[in-house]
């Protein structure tokens, strides 16, 4: 494991090194988004902050909501690192749909434009998880690719080895975004940011059974219920765009079309 690294003489950690390539990766990614629909390229800029305003935000409130005991004071409110994913989610689009208000753009394809820079990101972050070791790991394991992260910031046992879900998670959200990408122009407007949340919800509820976060509800723990439900919604919304259009697939894109990769 290596927590941090040091750069010209600078100490930087390796998780917040890994969530500001992320952060740039997704930004060159909406970039380019924007010139290939028509959108002023500049917009990228104000979609990106709101973004992440809004994530920072609603991960921040997300996770007093559910540490109320953590919080003794005003102050706890804004220190501390306590941050939730699906807060920032939810944080996020709202700065976003208020932004895109102000643009005369707030439609589905809007929140389209989030669906791959949100997979890429995650995959690059969990690779700071995994230079950390902070505790994203997974259960203990003697398999041939199990580690040890007994100098992680979250350290396992000294000689106990676990699945290394970070990385696990990486290869299959980046392998979501992949797959996003290719699907950009042959789906309706709204079906991709559906798809994200199938696929997202999918990878976490199918990882979460490798790690060691406790049950809460039917034998799941609190982000497979997350999961579940982010499952739900985006096959619910995929089946709105259905019935409007009858298909979710755009005009002269067939099922086997779609399924090969576009050619950037």
């Amino acid at each position: 494991m290596q927590p941090e690294i040091v750069i010209l003489g600078i100490s930087v950690k390796t998780f917040g090194l890994m969530f500001a390539l992320g952060f740039l990766a997704s930004a060159a990614v909406i970039r380019r988004r924007m010139v290939e629909i028509g959108k002023p390229a500049d917009w990228t800029y104000g979609m990106i902050f709101s973004a992440f305003l809004g994530g920072l935000i609603g991960a921040r409130l997300a996770w007093v909501i559910e540490n109320p005991d953590e919080v003794n004071n005003v102050g706890d409110l804004f220190g501390g690192s306590g941050l939730v994913w699906y807060g920032g989610v939810i944080g996020g689009a709202l700065f976003v749909l208020i932004w895109a208000r102000r643009q005369g753009w707030a439609n589905a394809s809007t929140f389209d434009m989030a669906a791959v820079p949100l997979a890429l990101g995650n995959a690059i972050g969990r690779m700071g998880c995994q230079l950390s070791g902070d505790g994203d790991y997974g259960k203990a394991w003697n398999g041939p690719w199990a580690m040890g992260y007994a100098d992680g910031t979250s350290p396992t046992a000294p000689g106990e080895t676990v699945h290394p879900t970070p990385i696990y998670e990486s290869i299959a959200m980046g392998l979501i975004a992949w797959v996003l990408w290719t699907l950009r122009d042959r789906v309706r407007p709204g079906a991709l940011l559906a798809l994200w949340l199938v696929l997202a919800g999918l990878e976490r509820l199918l990882i979460e059974f490798l790690r060691r976060n406790p049950d809460e509800a039917l034998g799941l723990t609190l982000p497979q219920l997350q999961s579940v439900v982010m499952i739900l919604g985006g096959l619910l919304w995929l089946a709105i765009v259905r019935r409007r259009h009858g298909s979710v697939l755009l005009p002269g894109t067939t099922s086997a079309a779609a399924a090969t990769p576009a050619v950037a």
